[in-house]
């Protein structure tokens, strides 16, 4: 067990007491979890885990924890890749936030939800579903385990995301705990004040707390919008000879709000995603669509024409666009794939089989398995929000980069992907993924389902690889930088801090002094100063 700073000794006792023995970590692999994104690993090991079961007890420890000059890494299923909550001062806390998980209230009258910040996406939705609910977006790819709260820190993409936007347009309302202590409340909240039922009364507190990287505060709880369950939907999908064509119409459908979601990919992933499945993956899928129909008849003959389409309805060289459509009606459904169709027709899109989009609504939470690619490569994403009008310009800018690159990606086995996905009626989002042959980190053998793992190679670590990703990565956040573009997941990657104008960081700055003035939340997200210099691991 590593050296813990001297002043553990004072604070250990006190977050012993306020949470109890078995939620106070000292082990050292733990630690170094904590620690380590997928991202990379950290500069530095936290000193401490907790995990706080409450408001109450999250408010202590948080008092206790800044009191004592530590910093305050929260963490909710710990699948960041941009550093979000590895340690940014010499002696940090790390809160595990997933063991306050519950579901508090559905109001069904109201139609609000409220859930502790550890909840996860999945669980959500199997409180809702028996009630034919659910919030309007419902989750990431990744929210069998990622949490309510770290996808607010966050911000997410995909399920629901093409008519609703991202998470944090579902708020209602947060229940905030700030670095002394302090527990703040947001929005319209009844004449309890404990009963939160819209988002807009007076300036909007949610908002600031939403996309912060937890640099303003820790999410407690957390109120959602709900919605009914769409009585139909319906799905699609396209290949395209450029990725030009599949950007014109995948804006095209956007503008129109045809799509619930959309995940496009390029060739490379394409083929990354092949190389990956397995008979009994298939297998899996297979049951759950059969599952999703609303009779045994009707599920095995979906299943049967996924069987006939096979793994190669996309041709190799293909751009591919999976979309689903929902609605109250059958027919507005099928009006909106119509509408689908006849706009990718119009820029030479071909139909293929909806295998891809029906089991993303069959099986929207699936492991987190991909974090490591299919021979046990690391894996990276780096993404961006561009304007719909300029996702062909933009695409093509980070293909050169790439094509820049190919003799140095071929000379160390780096290959490369691209996702791509509609935010609403007004953004595009382009996620470039970088694979390397390296070492697996702390996070993979913890997300990873075990008989998966065990089934990949074990690689060594190769520097000389993770150095052409890297300088990859920082090619395409210049390129976006250019363009302007958005990010989720800022955490200590993408230049936030250098994108602002001097009025914006300047309140900035002025709103982080005052609900943390020694600078102790998640320091060096954001771009905001670290107090401390990072001890090393």
């Amino acid at each position: 067990m590593s050296p813990l700073a001297p002043a553990t000794v004072d604070v250990l006792p006190m977050l012993r007491a306020i949470v109890g023995d078995a939620h106070v970590h000292l082990d050292d692999a733990l630690r170094a979890l904590f620690s380590t994104d997928i991202g990379d690993r950290g500069t530095g090991k936290v000193s401490l885990v907790v995990a706080p079961g409450s408001v109450d007890e999250l408010s202590r420890v948080v008092a206790a924890s800044t009191a004592a000059g530590y910093a305050i890494a929260p963490r909710g299923a710990g699948l960041s890749y941009t550093a979000g909550y590895v340690p940014g001062a010499a002696h940090t806390v790390a809160l595990d936030m997933r063991r306050m998980n519950q579901v508090l209230a559905i109001n069904e009258q109201d139609m609000t939800v409220t859930v502790q910040a550890g909840c996860s996406w999945a669980q959500l939705l199997a409180a809702l579903a028996p009630l034919g609910l659910r919030t309007p977006f419902w989750g990431p790819m990744s929210g069998m385990a990622s949490t309510i709260g770290g996808g607010l820190s966050q911000l997410n993409a995909m399920l629901g995301a093409g008519q609703h936007g991202t998470s944090s347009e579902s708020v209602v309302a947060l229940t905030v705990v700030l670095a002394d202590g302090r527990v703040l409340r947001t929005g319209a909240r009844g004449a309890d004040g404990q009963s939160p039922f819209y988002r807009h009364f007076g300036p909007d507190l949610a908002g600031l707390f939403c996309g912060d990287c937890g640099a303003l505060g820790v999410k407690a709880e957390v109120t959602l919008r709900l919605m009914r369950m769409p009585a139909h939907e319906g799905s699609v999908a396209f290949s395209f000879k450029t990725g030009a064509a599949l950007m014109a119409a995948m804006a095209e459908m956007a503008r129109a709000g045809l799509a619930a979601e959309t995940c496009a990919f390029d060739p490379g992933l394409t083929r990354v995603r092949m190389r990956r499945e397995s008979m009994a993956g298939d297998m899996k899928k297979a049951l759950a669509v059969v599952g999703k129909q609303k009779s045994l008849v009707k599920g095995l003959v979906e299943v049967g024409r996924m069987a006939m389409a096979g793994r190669s309805f996309i041709e190799a060289d293909d751009y591919s666009l999976h979309l689903n459509a929902e609605g109250r009606c059958a027919e507005a459904v099928a009006f909106d794939l119509a509408e689908a169709r006849r706009i990718a027709g119009s820029l030479g899109g071909s139909e293929i089989a909806n295998t891809i989009a029906k089991v993303i609504r069959a099986q929207p939470f699936p492991p987190a398995n991909s974090i490591l690619g299919p021979d046990g490569e690391r894996w990276l994403p780096i993404h961006g929000q561009v304007p719909l009008s300029k996702a062909a310009e933009v695409l093509a800018e980070l293909q050169q980069v790439f094509a820049g690159m190919a003799t140095e990606f071929q000379q160390h086995g780096v290959h490369t992907g691209f996702l791509f996905t509609s935010m609403s009626t007004n953004a595009m989002i382009l996620e470039p993924v970088l694979y390397w042959p390296d070492e697996r980190l702390p996070v993979h053998e913890a997300a990873i389902e075990a008989a998966h793992l065990a089934r990949l190679p074990v690689l060594a670590p190769n520097p000389a690889a993770h150095a052409v990703a890297l300088k990859a990565k920082a090619q395409v956040i210049a390129v976006f930088q250019r363009h302007g573009a958005g990010h989720y997941q800022i955490g200590r990657t993408y230049p936030y801090r250098a994108s602002r104008e001097p009025a914006s960081w300047a309140f900035l700055e002025a709103l982080k002094r005052e609900v943390d003035p020694a600078g102790l939340m998640n320091p060096g997200v954001l771009g905001f100063d670290m107090p401390h210099p990072v001890q090393p691991a």
